[in-house]
């Protein structure tokens, strides 16, 4: 699992619901506004992410009086410029939420076109509140056979609100990934996040990644920063670096135990109370080649 393969997810989760005390400023977690713009935590091509994808990827922020809504609908597309002669990345990709109590179900589905070729992604996760302090998501996800998407792949975090104002937020998570190739990445990650007086959030995380065959151990760290307030303007800024164990590049050629950055930015804008559009620009290096893309969406919350 490489630092391009997901971006420590997943992070912080869309968690409808989950409601930051008024007397901070904060109604939400919130985190899946942009997590869409951090990319999805499955496929080679994103960032340090996801989600918690997932899912995940910078925090967005909220104010008093916000609640996430129960459903939604985002449909994206990506381009990505690669060097050296590497080509040219292409995606679709549609993502959508569902709340059931205390339950928030999302799923995604990723059309692809990646160093000459073509495939699909498919994701579900669910985001469970345990207790007014503690929260989790579990997700799942699959490629259709493309060298550079998993065969399969799960996650799981546990996530914990502390300080009287519950404005620290921390996780723990495990993740397993089986490539077409045959390597398997375990990794354990460590996160936190605090709440400042709305709107800023400021995040940091590791993660800690063992690849086999080989056993090629390595770790990846990012830090983040969003400002912003839900239902106008979020803007999060991240930067991610370390080591990779594995990632592919054709089907049968793989890059072994390097070292990678990367830096996004996005930016999710409302034009009215339910729908809106992303915007996202990423920056990734490798002693191999350089990437820089540009993702753009739009949203529509049902409620």
């Amino acid at each position: 699992m490489s630092a391009a393969t997901d971006s420590l997810a997943p992070t912080w989760p869309a968690a409808a619901g989950l409601r930051w005390p008024r007397s901070h400023g904060w109604s939400v977690p919130a985190a899946a506004l942009v997590a869409c713009l951090s990319l999805p935590a499955w496929a080679q091509d994103q960032p340090v992410d996801a989600p918690a994808q997932k899912t995940a990827p910078g925090l967005p922020l909220g104010e008093p009086g916000a609640v996430l809504p129960q459903r939604s609908l985002e449909i994206g597309l990506g381009a990505q410029n690669l060097s050296n002669g590497f080509g040219n990345w292409r995606e679709l990709r549609i993502k959508g939420s569902y709340e059931m109590g205390a339950h928030l179900l999302q799923g995604e589905v990723h059309a692809k076109r990646q160093f000459g070729q073509s495939g699909q992604f498919y994701g579900v996760s669910d985001t469970v509140t345990l207790a007014p302090d503690w929260f989790a998501i579990v997700s799942l996800g699959a490629g259709d056979g493309a060298f550079y998407l998993p065969r399969v792949r799960a996650d799981g975090f546990l996530y914990k609100k502390w300080l009287p104002t519950q404005s620290l937020l921390t996780s723990v998570g495990l993740s397993y990934y089986q490539a077409p190739d045959g390597h398997i990445d375990r990794a354990l990650s460590l996160g936190g996040a605090y709440y400042f007086e709305a709107p800023w959030i400021a995040e940091a995380g590791v993660r800690f990644n063992r690849s086999n065959p080989g056993d090629i151990a390595t770790h990846q760290q990012f830090v983040a920063l969003s400002w912003g307030r839900v239902k106008q303007d979020i803007v999060t800024v991240r930067y991610g670096a370390g080591g990779e164990g594995y990632q592919a590049i054709a089907l049968n050629t793989t890059l072994i135990n390097f070292q990678s950055h990367q830096a996004t930015l996005a930016w999710r804008h409302w034009t009215d109370a339910r729908s809106g559009w992303v915007l996202g620009l990423e920056h990734y290096s490798n002693p191999f080649y350089e990437r820089k893309g540009l993702n753009l969406g739009v949203f529509h919350q049902f409620q």
